[in-house]
């Protein structure tokens, strides 16, 4: 071992070198018979100056030693000057030195002075010899190197036998404690300095190149057998998929873009995704937004379905209805349709929403991750097969930061606002209609995680509220500005002013004054498209004469049995009963002037009959379900299960499980409720699903759920319309 306690291992010839310069007993008396005094005296200086000299080669020797071997200290501390002068020859005079004849009266005093320097000398050798346990701890230290060493030879003659050529071993203990430490493993560094790889790192190479060989193709066939054209976590959703290719950029001379430009949001040359954008260079913006991207034609003659009228044609709202389809979670990250970006995080971290993510990842990181999600998750494909399932709307979420951002603020600023645009060319692609939402405002109009930040309300509310109420309308001047140009008024047909203020908790007074502003701007910006204001969770019966002075306005309802706690423990049979009575009756209801407010549509709206998916209710929080979500609000509070009375235990892992696990009566059960809530909100102007595409949440993805046979193949093809009698679902449990 190497310590304070290991302060002899030294070589054995060190220890030989040092007795032969100690002085010997009886040896200098014998030299008095033979020798003449002048002779003895030079001698005596002699020895005397070989015996300072082996004390300093011994000095540096362990001083060498101690700097070598990590936790090493020498015997004994360096001597201080005054210390060393006493025996430095160096130090005596030239009488001293000499080896001429001397006086008897100064060779008596050399004597003394060569005695008293002798007894020193003796003194000082004590002190550094080793003592007992020293020397025990020395011939245990000398049986480890050897030990080490005679299998280290054998080694050595073992490779050299087999190989030809001498190799290291990588060995511990002993020779560790000797300094010639190596790491284990493949790559080592020899004692010359040099690196190589060892034979077991070239095996464990190969191994792992083989593993690659055989898992990366499984693993392929794998996903694209479980993805194969659905949605969510079977529907091959995630983000994953090649990297884009960017060919368009080798038409462009990147020097043509202007050195003030360059690594900016307009430089295509730093944009992760490049496919159908105009990567020209153009600094031209339009109410103070960016062109860069679009094309200076298009073409509005596509037609969605043989049931719609082209883009170019106008579309008779309140007599045709709206099947739309939002593409949530994509450029406003909800955590339930992505879990992924949040599963990797400790709960003690805090990452809830996508201002906690952004914040976390930092601006450079944040940029690249959500820049891949918006190219991934939402792709051309997604329109194409949008259109194919029979949908003619698509509604758009986006949020402020696609526009600009405030201090403070960690989103990823305009980034998503290129990939809206590029949205909007794929739904005047393929034919479909397009609401925009402006799904979160400055200071979030409700507080939840889809607004981009949980937590308290920040608009019309709190030290900013009236600041960010501001800045809201601004953020309407911009956009309503660029959207009023020609090229957006056969494919935007609908404009969402706000989503889902939250009016159970803000004055209603002062979100109605603040939508008539908004409206009043959108208006003057030339923009003519209908505009959308959420019901607020006030109930459409309290939005009669609402807004009356404001032309081309539809009201927003939001509706889901889930959400509440006196409606998620109806039996199947009630909610389906539910949807065709109660919800047909409120939109009939809301949608005449003379009963309600008028034109009214379903923004969103999902099959699923539990709120067990997966952070639904915000990350790591539980479930209405099982009965383990506890809130500072009581009426909102919900501590014991609400699944159906008396259908036995609550639990959420058959809800959450994979649909090829569903019962054939399930599987009818979810297509005869989407069904009823799709005849229910065409009792208005129509409807808007919730949502497109999920990592993992199937009854919350048409994708999906189209590929799990519990969604139509096309949105006007069922086999339910509220009509007939509902079935009892007696063999159905209702605890799932």
């Amino acid at each position: 071992m190497a310590g304070p306690h290991n302060r002899d291992a030294r070589p054995d010839r060190e220890r030989a070198h040092r007795s032969h310069h100690r002085p010997r007993e009886g040896a200098g008396a014998r030299r008095e018979t033979r020798d003449t005094p002048e002779k003895r005296a030079s001698k005596d200086v002699q020895d005397s100056r070989r015996d300072t000299e082996a004390l300093d080669r011994r000095e540096r020797r362990e001083k060498r030693i101690s700097r070598d071997i990590p936790g090493r200290s020498p015997r004994q501390k360096p001597r201080s000057p005054e210390r060393r002068r006493r025996i430095d020859p160096s130090s005596f005079t030239s009488s001293e030195r000499s080896s001429n004849p001397l006086s008897f009266d100064s060779l008596a005093k050399l004597d003394a002075h060569n005695e008293k320097t002798s007894r020193r000398t003796q003194e000082q050798e004590q002190l550094l010899a080793p003592t007992d346990k020293d020397r025990g701890h020395e011939r245990q230290r000398k049986e480890k190197v050897a030990s080490g060493r005679v299998l280290k030879d054998k080694v050595k003659h073992r490779r050299k036998s087999d190989h030809g050529k001498e190799k290291r071993r990588v060995v511990s203990g002993p020779l560790a404690e000797e300094g010639n430490v190596r790491r284990r493993g493949g790559y080592v560094a020899e004692e010359s300095g040099k690196k190589r790889f060892g034979r077991k790192c070239w095996i464990s190479v190969l191994v792992v190149v083989l593993l690659l060989v055989i898992l990366i193709p499984v693993g392929v066939y794998a996903s694209k057998k479980n993805g194969g054209g659905g949605g969510g976590g079977s529907g091959g959703s995630s983000d994953d998929g090649p990297e884009p290719a960017n060919e368009n950029l080798k038409d462009v001379n990147e020097n043509d873009i202007p050195a003030a430009a360059k690594n900016t949001y307009l430089d295509p040359f730093t944009w992760y995704d490049t496919k159908d954008f105009n990567v020209t260079y153009t600094p031209e913006t339009i109410g103070g937004l960016p062109v860069m991207g679009l094309d200076s034609k298009w073409d509005d003659s596509t037609r969605a379905n043989q049931n719609v009228p082209p883009l170019d044609q106008e579309w008779i709202y309140g007599t045709m209805p709206i099947r739309g389809i939002n593409v949530g979670g994509w450029l406003s990250i909800e955590p339930f349709i992505t879990p992924g970006y949040f599963e990797s995080y400790k709960p003690n971290q805090g990452i809830i929403d996508e201002y906690t993510l952004t914040r976390e990842l930092g601006p450079q990181k944040a940029a690249k991750t959500l820049e891949r999600h918006y190219s991934m998750f939402i792709k051309e494909e997604d329109f194409k097969q949008i259109q194919a399932a029979g949908f003619d709307h698509v509604r758009i979420p986006f949020s402020y930061w696609a526009v600009t951002t405030y201090p403070g603020d960690p989103y990823v600023p305009k980034i998503s606002w290129r990939y809206l645009l590029r949205a909007i060319e794929y739904c005047r692609k393929y034919g479909l209609r397009v609401n925009l939402d402006l799904h979160g405002l400055p200071g979030s109009q409700n507080g939840w995680n889809h607004s981009g930040r949980l937590g308290a309300i920040g608009w019309l509310n709190g030290t900013d509220g009236a600041l960010n109420a501001q800045r809201s309308l601004d953020i309407h001047l911009q956009l309503s500005t660029f959207f009023a140009q020609p090229r957006y008024k056969n494919v935007i047909t609908i404009y969402g002013l706000a989503n889902e203020p939250k009016m159970i908790a803000l004055p209603t007074a002062a979100v109605l004054e603040w939508e008539s502003k908004a409206a009043a701007i959108v208006r003057k910006s030339g923009m003519q498209q209908y505009l959308v204001v959420g019901d607020g969770f006030l109930g459409l019966s309290k939005w009669k004469g609402q807004l009356s002075d404001v032309q081309k306005v539809i009201l927003d309802v939001h509706q889901y049995t889930i959400f509440n706690k006196n409606q998620i423990n109806f039996p199947h049979q009630k909610k389906i009963q539910y949807a065709c009575q109660g919800w047909t009756e409120q939109m009939k209801e809301s949608v005449s002037v003379a009963t309600g407010f008028g034109p009214t549509i379903c923004g969103e709206w999902s099959q699923a009959d539990t709120d067990c998916a997966l952070y639904l209710n915000n990350v790591n929080a539980g479930s209405r379900w099982e009965g383990n979500l506890p809130t500072d609000d009581p009426t909102t509070s919900v501590t014991t299960p609400h699944c159906p009375p008396d259908s036995g235990t609550c639990s959420c892992d058959k809800a959450n499980a994979d649909p090829s696990s569903y019962s054939e009566e399930y599987k009818q059960w979810l297509m005869m409720y989407a069904e009823a809530q799709m005849a229910s909100f065409e009792a208005g102007w129509g409807w808007f699903y919730w949502t497109w595409a999920t990592e993992s949440a199937t009854q919350w993805s048409w994708k999906a759920g189209m590929a799990a046979g519990i969604l139509p193949k096309k949105t006007w093809q069922r086999d339910f319309n509220c009509t007939a009698n509902v079935p009892g679902f007696k063999d159905l449990p209702e605890n799932y």
